[in-house]
Formats: structure tokens, C-alpha cells, sequence
């Protein structure tokens, strides 16, 4: 099952749900994959030391002799989690591949022949609707979307699902939205709970009844080469991925 985490918005809490939803499939003794391909690499740092790597998903997209067996590294903290790491040189992928029939075809292409060896593919995506996400939504079964809770939350979203329908057509008929997923919830304010209301309004029981609050151990655990598992195990993030993870296995 490969679930690309999308939303084009920046600061919804994609990396921090990439990072912590494949924790929480690992630690469920589930074989999971973590993929890289947002620029910034922030999902790569959470486990690994960027400084050992030599290759990255940019070379997996770009060369015909470096395939995904070749860049895989197992998480630094996190037995059964195994991670594609990305590095800045993928900014450069759209000029790279500027007139290639296939771009879109990429990491699908890459992906195939590993892909069953890992019960879960976690596929961390940048803040742009750009040539990587495609890719990224051409190589998926699932599409999960985080949604920050607040006022322009849905900003957007029209031209993400109309990105879905384009692919569905052609490129990947069998690409299914998961869900949408609420994030940086603030369950004091009424703004919260309206917008809440306002999402569930668009996406009906497509919207996960997890809901992630706004939280400072969230933020801080990338910082330690740590997901919320092993860096604030008793905390509310904690609780709410792993939540996260048991819904989506009962909708899987």
C-alpha cells in the first residue's frame, strides 16, 4: 500500500504526519518504506544523518544506474522503518526532466521493484502541485491530506482534488484518497470546531476522526532524529498518530 501525504499548501503538518504515521506502521511490526521527496528533506533528517549520504531520490529519478536498492537506509531509531532520503539537488528535477516523456512515470518506475517488499509505502511530498507531486500521485494506491485547522484551510483544495481526478484518469486509475486529516487543532477556540465543521462538510467519511492538536513535542522530535514515538511516548502527538495508524489499518 503506498500512501502519498499531499496537501499544496505549506505548514499543514505533512512532514510531521509522513514522519510519525511511518513510525507508528513500524512499530506495528509492519515493513514500511519511507520516501522522500520533498526538497527540503526534513522526513530524511528525522532519521538519518545527512551528512552520510552520498545518493538521494534525485539520483534514483535522474540516472539509469542508481535504483532505489541502492539509496534505501534503515532508520537510526526505528526498527522495521527504512527511508529513501531526499537532498536540496531535487529542486532541480523539473528543469532535469524538462521534455522526458516519462517524467511522470518516474518513481513509479523506480518504486516497482521493491515495492512488495514493504507492507507500507509512506510518500512525503512538497508544498507545490509541481512534476514531484505528480509523480508521487502516480506512484500511490492512497492519497492521505492533511488540513490545518484554521481560517484558509481549504484554500486549494478544489485544484489538489482536480490534480487527483486528472491522474485518476489516465496515469493511475486505481489512486484512492485515504482520507483528509485534521492538524495543529486548537480545541479551545470555536474557529477550531467551525472549521472542523466546514471540512467534514467537504470530505463527509472521507475525513479521519483523528484529530492532531496543535503540540510542542510534534515540533521538537524532528530536531532530535526522533519521532514522537520514542521522543514523548506518553504525549497527546503520540497518542493521535498512533490512532491514526489503527484507523487507517481498519479502512485498509
Amino acid at each position: 500500500m503506498n500512501i502519498a501525504i499531499t496537501n499544496q499548501k505549506g505548514g499543514v503538518g505533512k512532514t510531521t504526519t509522513a514522519i510519525n504515521l511511518a513510525a507508528a506502521m513500524a512499530s506495528k511490526g509492519h515493513k514500511t518504506l519511507l520516501i522522500d521527496v520533498d526538497p527540503q528533506g526534513n522526513s530524511s533528517m528525522s532519521f538519518l544523518d545527512p551528512r552520510a549520504l552520498e545518493l538521494s531520490i534525485y539520483d534514483a529519478l535522474t540516472r539509469d544506474d542508481v535504483g532505489l536498492p541502492d539509496i534505501i537506509r534503515p532508520a537510526t531509531s526505528q526498527p522495521n522503518l527504512f527511508v529513501v532520503p531526499a537532498k536540496i539537488n531535487l529542486a532541480n528535477i523539473e528543469s532535469k526532466l524538462l521534455g522526458e516523456i516519462d517524467r511522470n512515470y518516474r518513481l513509479k518506475d523506480t518504486l516497482d521493484p521493491v515495492k512488495d517488499e514493504y507492507e507500507f509505502v509512506i510518500i512525503d511530498t512538497p508544498p507545490t502541485l509541481g512534476v514531484i507531486t505528480v509523480n508521487a500521485l502516480v506512484a500511490a494506491t492512497h492519497l492521505l491530506i492533511p488540513i490545518q485547522s484554521s481560517y484558509f484551510a481549504l484554500e486549494g483544495t478544489d485544484d489538489l482534488l482536480e490534480t487527483v481526478d486528472k491522474i485518476k484518469v489516465r496515469a493511475n486509475p486505481q489512486l484512492q484518497i485515504l482520507g483528509a486529516l485534521i492538524t495543529l487543532f486548537d480545541k479551545r477556540t470555536k474557529l477550531s470546531k467551525d472549521i472542523h465543521d466546514q471540512i467534514s462538510g467537504v470530505f463527509g467519511d472521507k475525513l479521519f476522526e483523528t484529530v492532531i492538536s496543535k503540540s510542542v513535542r510534534l515540533e521538537e522530535s524532528p530536531a532530535y532524529q526522533e519521532s514522537i514515538f520514542s521522543f514523548a511516548p506518553s504525549s497527546s502527538g503520540a497518542f493521535e498518530y498512533y490512532k491514526l495508524s489503527e484507523e487507517i489499518l481498519s479502512r485498509v
